[in-house]
């Protein structure tokens, strides 16, 4: 499958957002929305995966450190399932830039921000990968 850069949709993009904290959820997916995006949630490992199978999002935003599977084994069962693998990843977590830095990229991530973070660096690392939301 050829890497995309910068895609365009032709629809809004849809985003999966995924983290055991209500409050980042919450706030993610009403801003997300907000912007034009067509925004889905799951609270852990589990559940985002049933959804990233059913739905098939444009881009998951996943947290590394959840109940049940972590972010790290999410990823990777994504990328590994070919129905699965063109979803574009960014792990969102406090596990510490430099860990993050160097796991994001083994476990098949596209890009990686650390918490806490601002919004509109996070809307650029989607805008790169998906495009911006119609």
């Amino acid at each position: 499958m050829p890497a995309m850069s910068k895609a365009q949709p032709t629809g809004s993009a849809r985003i999966l957002v995924v983290d055991d904290d209500p409050e980042i959820v919450t706030m993610l997916s009403t801003r997300l929305t907000k912007r034009g995006y067509k925004v889905s949630t799951a609270a852990d490992g589990h559940q985002a995966l049933e959804l990233a199978k059913s739905e098939r999002p444009d881009l998951m935003l996943l947290d590394v450190m959840m109940p049940g599977k972590s972010g790290w084994e999410v990823a990777r069962a994504l990328k590994q399932d070919p129905t699965t693998q063109g979803i574009k990843i960014v792990m969102v977590t406090a596990i510490g830039e430099q860990v993050n830095e160097i796991t994001s990229p083994l476990y098949g991530a596209d890009a990686h921000i650390d918490k806490p973070f601002e919004f509109d660096r996070l809307e650029k690392v989607i805008v790169s990968l998906v495009g911006r939301a119609l």
